[in-house]
């Protein structure tokens, strides 16, 4: 289904593509500077992530970040990859680089969300 594009959700996707990493919702909020609510800044990030523009990503405290999908693994797009979130700025990025995991025989994964915790290389 084609969507419409409104200036809500071009400055939602100019605000992710400046950061260059996941955004919360409330991160996003306040770059708005008043030009959306909550609710509609939360229905324009999960438009993007069914049209597959974004997908996101679950911390370990439940809180949601949505990264643009051209800033991850690029051609080989894939949302099951690893992700990082520094403990201490909570900036959460795609690592590019594989990681590889292995399951028990007889498990098939379909979904991965894996995140891991640490301070990034700007806060070590």
């Amino acid at each position: 289904m084609k969507r419409r594009n409104t200036p809500a959700k071009q400055r939602v996707l100019e605000i992710m593509q400046d950061a260059g990493y996941a955004l919360s919702q409330d991160m996003i909020e306040q770059k708005m500077t008043g030009k959306a609510d909550r609710v509609t800044i939360y229905r324009i990030l999960n438009s993007f992530c069914e049209d597959g523009l974004t997908h996101k990503v679950v911390s370990d405290d439940g809180k949601s970040f949505y990264a643009l999908c051209g800033t991850c693994s690029g051609e080989k797009h894939s949302h099951n990859h690893f992700h990082f979130q520094c403990v201490k700025c909570d900036r959460v990025e795609c690592l590019k680089e594989d990681i590889t995991y292995k399951v028990p025989k007889g498990y098939q994964p379909q979904h991965v969300n894996c995140l891991i915790s640490g301070y990034c290389n700007k806060c070590a």
